[in-house]
């Protein structure tokens, strides 16, 4: 269900990551789009701005600039069962420096790489540290499968390999 799979949460000198007391620690990848401010784009959900970002891969950090969002992609992959859905919150490491990592639920049957949205809501700039924890998945199973899955559906972001952008 999750490659590559970390079976002890990893600790030392690293934001944690690996399996928890009730979930899956992921990790942000090396691989960032970060919002420009006065790229003259506008954030519109239906029409993706690919201009309004600047493309960065660290072995390190990414900053993002204050108020300003970064799109990562987890080092994970994940294949989620018919029968479970996902929660994921952001870590309280992070929380605690004013970032929100917000990322939808994958729902019955999806699978791929997550993009997620991480929000500075400080007045100064952030760092966020590639390949260390960033997010914890909350896995719900149902006693039933469910009717109609996500690859039923053939969902949008099903099977995606990079950052992607809002599609509609």
């Amino acid at each position: 269900m999750i490659e590559p799979f970390v079976e002890a949460q990893k600790r030392e000198g690293v934001i944690s990551y690996g399996l928890s007391s009730y979930g899956y620690d992921m990790r942000v990848g090396d691989r960032f789009k970060v919002a420009q401010v006065g790229s003259g784009s506008v954030m519109d959900p239906k029409r993706a701005a690919p201009e309004a970002f600047i493309d960065v891969q660290t072995d390190t950090f990414v900053e993002i600039p204050p108020h300003g969002i970064a799109l990562g992609q987890s080092v994970e992959y994940f294949r989620i069962p018919r029968n479970v859905v996902t929660i994921t919150f952001g870590k309280s490491t992070y929380a605690r420096c004013g970032l929100v990592i917000n990322i939808t639920p994958f729902e019955p049957e999806w699978e791929g790489f997550v993009t997620m949205e991480i929000s500075n809501t400080t007045p100064f700039p952030a760092r966020v540290y590639a390949n260390e924890g960033i997010a914890q998945v909350l896995f719900l199973e149902s006693d039933e499968v469910c009717e109609v899955s996500y690859a039923d559906r053939k969902g949008k972001y099903q099977g995606q390999s990079a950052i992607t952008l809002g599609k509609l």
